[in-house]
């Protein structure tokens, strides 16, 4: 059976998108419908700075397509102020602010690690040792949410998919075959950057993750058309596999960022698959 292909930006708000990906007169309320319209998955970042609330995540998830789905960037409260540790209480305040509100559109979380945290595997096991893979494991989790979360734990998991997780790792401490062998073995993905430092496009999970910050040629103009046929060829060879595939274009060059996006979801609709 084949897996899926989803790509997109990071976020929807830019203003540098006024005009030349949003039409003129697009008002800004309105971006996001027309975002979700042309792409097939966003990343909330929101998410890394606050805990946001139930409303929100339901209002996001009403003004998207019915085959739209949301990634969500885990906070910083967890991956750069506690640094991975001692961490189950924000973590449990975190999943109960309100992402089951997005139903069926709750797609990956993904953690991104401050670059100067070094590997230390008792730290990273214990992190994702506390990870929900299931909707049992987010209930129980979400269910010791303390008084700091400020509103009632949101539990629903009505017509949730799966729970998955994406983690950055940008120390060059991680790259250690024992890594991946610790996500591997909790299904967690390991985030594909596509940069010169870290040009390995390793899969750890049953679906993979990139958040695309290269090329990885270096080319400082951006993803060019050959780029763009590399990354749907590599994806279009794990979506023969059964992976699913989630690709977010976060490159420096974030004006060209749908763009991009929508150039690899073409590409990859035009790309043969394996018999």
């Amino acid at each position: 059976m084949s897996g899926t292909a989803r790509t997109g930006t990071a976020g929807w708000v830019f203003a540098p998108w006024r005009g030349t990906f949003y039409p003129d007169g697009l008002v800004q309320k309105n971006e996001l419908a027309y975002a979700s319209a042309h792409l097939s998955t966003i990343e909330i970042n929101a998410t890394f700075r606050a805990n946001q609330k139930p409303a929100s995540f339901a209002k996001w998830a009403a003004e998207t397509p019915e085959d739209f789905v949301f990634s969500l960037k885990g906070p910083q409260l967890v991956t750069h102020i506690k640094r991975l540790k001692n961490c189950q209480i924000e973590l449990a305040n975190f999943f109960a602010s309100g992402p089951l509100a997005l139903g069926r559109k709750l797609g990956p979380f993904v953690w991104q690690l401050p670059p100067n945290l070094s590997f230390d595997r008792d730290v990273l096991e214990g992190f994702v040792n506390l990870l929900p893979k299931t909707s049992a494991d987010y209930g129980t989790l979400a269910s010791k949410a303390d008084a700091r979360l400020k509103s009632e734990p949101f539990v629903d998991t009505s017509g949730v998919g799966p729970i998955r997780h994406a983690i950055e790792l940008r120390h060059p401490s991680f790259d250690d075959p024992a890594v991946n062998d610790l996500l591997a073995a909790h299904n967690v993905a390991r985030v594909i950057p596509d940069t010169p430092e870290s040009p390995q496009r390793d899969l750890t999970a049953s679906f993979a993750y990139c958040r695309l910050q290269g090329p990885i040629n270096g080319n400082t103009t951006g993803y060019q058309p050959t780029d763009i046929a590399d990354w749907a060829d590599t994806i279009g060879g794990w979506i023969a596999a059964g992976k699913d595939v989630f690709a977010y274009f976060v490159h420096e060059d974030k004006l060209h960022a749908p763009a991009n996006a929508i150039a690899l979801r073409q590409a990859l609709d035009s790309t043969p698959r394996p018999a």
